[in-house]
């Protein structure tokens, strides 16, 4: 028998698609439930725990109690050893203390639903505990560190691999987001520290790597602009990604984008900024000519799914799906990329969103990337 632990964060992930850009705090956790947002975690803990049932009787499975592991286990059909209590209200202490508990049982690998905040807190416990492998189910907002797996299955399988076929493990960063400067529209992101994790490279997402601040980087971005700027229609709505080389064509156009949100962009004039998905599905609704502009994450690939959750699987096909979606990447960041990916937590969607694409890369350049 393997001994597997496994945590959930019930509230991780709930400000992304209501355009908060995190939940740390209660006020922030008040205001998405206020807006409709709806926990990711539970769900995405229950894919993993899916994937797992062929191997169920084979595995030991430790869990926090009720929605921070329990529930979702017992409804994949688990029999899960429920270990310490929890607050009505979760709270960081009730993931340190899980997190102990499972320690103590010396489970073989802990599997956290969460994202870089929970983290945090894991690292914190770590530190004074036995080396544990940790693996990161993606459930938050943000996901800069790189001790998480592209997404529920790829974990499932990584779990796997690890339990019974020993890969190696390798020490992964852990990134704090500062979430008050992010909702300004500053990211301001530190190195915490290293948690152990199982070493299986396709299947985890690297830590975010930034572009550099160089003038070639701004020209790279301007040339990129022009080219888009040029091809615009004025009946076609675009949806305008987060990141600074979507930002490059509000700059072009003279018009001040959110850095770090999701803006609405018609006739070269922002209609409307800083949008939640709720937002953007509504003048959906009115419009037919629709595309989303986006960038992929440095070194991770994403498109879909890391800080731009507003661009909901919902948002996706209401637009018509990839062949209405343009990519833009410097040359440096496409350097920084084997892939693209894809996390949008709709898995019809994503299978539907593989293949190769053009990413737009300057005035006269494109590139064909693979999504997966």
């Amino acid at each position: 028998m393997k001994k597997l632990g496994i945590l959930v964060n019930p509230i991780a992930g709930m400000g992304g698609a209501v355009g908060l850009k995190g939940t740390d705090g209660i006020a922030t956790l008040k205001k998405a439930a206020e807006m409709g947002a709806k926990p990711l975690s539970p769900e995405r803990a229950k894919t993993f725990l899916t994937e797992l049932k062929p191997n169920q009787n084979a595995i030991e499975l430790f869990t926090a109690p009720g929605e921070m592991g329990t529930n979702e286990a017992l409804e994949v059909s688990f029999k899960p050893r429920v270990i310490g209590r929890i607050q009505k209200n979760t709270t960081a202490d009730d993931t340190k203390n899980a997190i102990k508990s499972m320690c103590e049982q010396q489970v073989d690998l802990i599997v956290i639903c969460a994202g870089d905040g929970t983290m945090i807190d894991v690292l914190e416990v770590m530190d004074q505990n036995m080396p544990i492998p940790i693996l990161g189910v993606p459930t938050g907002v943000k996901m800069h560190s790189a001790v998480f797996a592209v997404n529920p299955k790829a974990a499932a399988k990584i779990t796997l691999q690890f339990l019974w076929d020993e890969l190696p493990l390798r020490e992964a960063e852990v990134m704090d987001v500062d979430e008050e400067a992010y909702r300004q529209g500053r990211l301001s992101a530190d190195l915490k520290g290293f948690l152990l994790v199982p070493y299986e490279p396709s299947l985890m997402q690297g830590v975010k790597v930034g572009s550099p601040i160089t003038a070639d980087e701004e020209l790279d971005r301007e040339a990129i602009a022009k080219r888009i700027v040029e091809e615009m229609n004025p009946e076609t709505l675009y949806i305008l990604s987060a990141g600074t080389t979507v930002t490059a064509i509000a700059n072009e156009l003279g018009l001040k984008k959110t850095l770090l949100g999701v803006d609405l962009l018609q006739n070269k004039e922002i209609i409307k900024h800083d949008v939640n998905e709720q937002q953007i599905l509504e003048i959906l609704k009115k419009k037919r000519d629709c595309k989303i502009i986006v960038s992929p994450i440095g070194q991770q690939g994403f498109i879909f799914g890391r800080g731009n959750q507003q661009i909901s699987a919902k948002v996706i096909r209401q637009v018509g799906g990839l062949k209405n979606v343009i990519i833009l990447a410097t040359p440096f960041k496409v350097s920084t990329l084997d892939v693209l990916r894809v996390d949008t937590g709709d898995i019809k969607l994503d299978n539907s969103l593989k293949g190769y694409v053009r990413v737009v890369t300057g005035y006269h350049e494109t590139k064909v990337i693979r999504v997966e």
